[in-house]
């Protein structure tokens, strides 16, 4: 097991950026008018996941850093709903969709267990 130094280091940071990344990298071929609407939403809700994990990594108290790592489950949540949208209205095909969908889930997976482990340490 490596000692975890940095939020960089934590899986949960990890596969949120690769999430993060192929948000960034299918919204490209989304409409132009769709720059300030749906595109900027779901790259805010993916960016979202990674900086709350980050800043709930440098958080002193426990309880903070559940609370940063319940928003970025909730931004998780949001990216999910935003494919969907985007699915809906064709900016999508589904196999698109069901794999960064699946891809959300993991990271989902991942923050679960980063509160598991914290609330351990409050108990």
């Amino acid at each position: 097991m490596s000692i975890i130094k940095y939020f960089t280091d934590l899986d949960a940071w990890k596969k949120g950026h690769d999430l993060l990344l192929n948000v960034y990298k299918i919204t490209r071929r989304f409409p132009k008018e769709e720059v300030y609407g749906l595109t900027s939403q779901i790259r805010r809700a993916a960016v979202s996941i990674t900086s709350n994990i980050a800043e709930g990594f440098s958080r002193y108290h426990f309880k903070e850093k559940i609370n940063f790592y319940y928003n970025a489950r909730g931004s998780a949540s949001e990216v999910q709903n935003l494919l969907v949208v985007a699915r809906d209205v064709g900016f999508l095909k589904n196999a698109e969709q069901e794999s960064l969908n699946t891809a959300t889930e993991d990271v989902k997976r991942l923050i679960n267990g980063l509160v598991r482990s914290v609330d351990s340490r409050i108990s």
